[in-house]
C-alpha cells in the first residue's frame, strides 16, 4: 500500500496547479518517490511564454541542480580507487596551480565542499567563452585565490563544475558529459537528462522566462539582481549546447527523482548499484557550515557536492531535517533526498525567481505539503 494515498495526491496536485494559476511560472514539473517508487509525476502549464503544453518529458534548463549529477560522478571515481577526496588537484591536473603555492594546497574535497577558494572569477563574467572547454580550464589555471584554501565555505556557482569536470577528465581521459552518461544516467535509466545537449540532439529545452518580484515585499535590488540578464544566455542554444557542469544539465524532474530516489537508498536503485553505501554516507556527511557563505551571504551547509538541510535558507520544506540533502538550481529547480523517510523530490520550473526567496518559498510550500501528507500516514 503506498504511503501517499489519493487524497494526499490531489492535495498535493492542487498546489502544484494553484502555482501556475498564480502565475509564479509557465510551466513546471513536479515528481516524488518513496521507497524508490515514484508515487507523483506531474506536468503542467506551458513550455514557455506562447510555449506548448508542457509533458513530463519536457527538458528544461536545470541550473546548478546539474552539480550534484557531476558530484556523483567524480565519486564513482573515489569507489574504484582512482583518486581520493584528501588528494590535491595538481597530483591531477599538475597545470592547475605552481608547484609550492597556496594554491596548489587545494583538494578534491575542498573542491567539492566548495571550501577551494575559488568561488569567482573573470571566468563567470565571459558566457562567451563557456562553450570552449579548454579556454574554460586555461582561465581556472591562471584564476588565483579570493580566500584561503578551505579556510573560508563560499558557494562556487561556476567554478564548482569546471573544477570537478576536469579532475574527472584528468582522471579518467573522457569528458564529464560522458562520464556523467556512462556512470550515472544511463545505468539509471535517466533517458531525457544530460550535461548539455549532444551534436545529434535537438534544441527543445523550455524557455526561461525571468518574473519580476512577486509580492513587492523586497526591494528589487536584493537577491539575484537583473533577473532578466541573468537568464538571458540560457535562451540561447550556445548554452544548451556547452557543458558547464554547474549549470547546463539538461532534464527532467522525472529523471531528477530518480537520481535522488537511488541516493536515498544508499547508492542503488531497482538492482543498479552506482555507488557503494560506504561513499554515499561519506558525500552526503556535513563537510563544512557558515552563517555568513563568502558568496551568497547567507547560512549555508556543505555536503561533499550537496546542500544540507537544517538552515532557513534550504529548499527542503520550511523545517526540512539536517539529514536532508539535495540542490537547488538558479530561482528555477530543485531535488532534494530524505534517506529516513526514503523519499526523492524534484520541482522544476521555467519561471526564474528570486532563489533566496520566492523560488524558496514555492518549493517549500510543495515539500510541506508532502511532508504534511506522510506525517498523518
Amino acid at each position: 500500500m503506498s504511503r501517499l494515498s489519493e487524497s494526499d495526491r490531489e492535495r498535493i496536485s492542487s498546489l502544484f496547479d494553484r502555482h501556475l494559476e498564480v502565475g509564479l511560472h509557465h510551466g513546471a514539473q513536479l515528481a516524488v518517490s518513496l521507497d524508490g517508487e515514484q508515487v507523483l509525476d506531474l506536468a503542467g502549464g506551458t513550455t514557455g511564454p506562447n510555449g506548448d503544453e508542457e509533458t513530463v518529458a519536457q527538458r528544461h534548463v536545470l541550473f546548478s541542480s546539474t552539480k550534484p549529477y557531476a558530484a556523483v560522478t567524480l565519486h564513482t571515481l573515489v569507489d574504484e580507487g582512482l583518486l581520493s577526496y584528501d588528494d590535491h588537484v595538481v597530483d591531477h591536473w599538475p597545470e592547475f596551480a605552481d608547484a609550492g603555492s597556496e594554491k596548489s594546497e587545494i583538494t578534491v574535497r575542498q573542491v567539492l565542499s566548495h571550501t577551494a577558494g575559488l568561488p569567482r572569477g573573470e571566468i563567470d563574467r565571459r558566457p562567451d567563452l563557456w562553450p570552449d572547454w579548454d579556454a574554460v580550464i586555461e582561465q581556472l589555471e591562471e584564476m588565483e585565490l579570493v580566500y584561503a584554501p578551505g579556510e573560508v565555505p563560499a558557494y562556487h556557482p561556476l567554478t564548482f563544475g569546471w573544477l570537478v569536470g576536469e579532475l574527472v577528465r584528468r582522471t579518467t581521459g573522457t569528458p564529464i558529459e560522458e562520464a556523467a552518461a556512462e556512470r550515472v544516467f544511463d545505468p539509471l535509466e535517466m533517458a531525457n537528462t544530460g550535461i548539455g545537449l549532444r551534436d545529434h540532439e535537438t534544441d527543445d529545452v523550455a524557455t526561461l522566462t525571468a518574473f519580476d518580484e512577486f509580492d513587492r515585499c523586497r526591494d528589487p535590488g536584493e537577491g539575484m539582481g537583473d533577473h532578466n540578464a541573468v537568464a538571458a544566455p540560457f535562451n540561447t542554444e550556445a548554452i544548451h549546447r556547452a557543458v558547464i557542469p554547474a549549470a547546463t544539465g539538461i532534464g527532467t524532474a522525472s529523471d531528477m527523482a530518480r537520481f535522488y530516489a537511488c541516493l536515498a537508498n544508499g547508492g542503488e536503485l531497482e538492482g543498479t548499484r552506482i555507488l557503494s553505501e560506504e561513499t554515499v554516507e561519506t558525500m552526503i556527511a556535513l563537510e563544512a557550515e557558515t552563517e555568513a557563505d563568502g558568496t551568497l551571504d547567507r547560512e549555508a551547509r556543505f555536503a561533499l557536492g550537496f546542500w544540507k538541510g537544517g538552515t532557513t535558507a534550504a529548499p527542503y520544506g520550511v523545517l526540512s531535517p539536517k539529514r536532508v540533502f539535495g540542490h537547488a538550481g538558479l530561482g528555477s529547480s530543485v531535488g532534494w533526498a530524505d534517506p529516513e523517510e526514503g523519499v526523492a523530490f524534484s520541482y522544476v520550473t521555467n519561471g526564474v525567481r528570486d532563489g533566496s526567496y520566492e523560488h524558496t518559498a514555492r518549493v517549500n510550500a510543495l515539500a510541506d505539503a508532502l511532508r504534511l501528507a506522510l506525517a498523518t500516514r
